[in-house]
């Protein structure tokens, strides 16, 4: 199974959310020819919170018709 991706705020570019932080990423562009490792600086910072949960259903939705309560 996949990670959601969202967009980096440094780079901008669409990075994996593993346990609430960005993934370890390169920044963008070429790679120089070094044996020095960079990152991006929006690696592994903490990634925000989405806006809302997602839902199994909308509590506002009236019921289907034909369906009756349970209890």
């Amino acid at each position: 199974m996949s990670s959601p991706r969202r967009a980096c705020p440094v780079c901008s570019r669409e990075i994996a959310v593993v346990g609430g932080r960005y993934a370890r990423h390169d920044p963008p562009g070429r790679r120089v020819v070094s044996y020095e490792l960079t990152s991006c600086p929006g690696s592994r910072r903490s990634a925000p919170l989405l806006s809302t949960e997602p839902r199994l259903f909308d509590p506002e939705e009236p019921p289907m018709a034909g369906q009756q309560q349970l209890f």
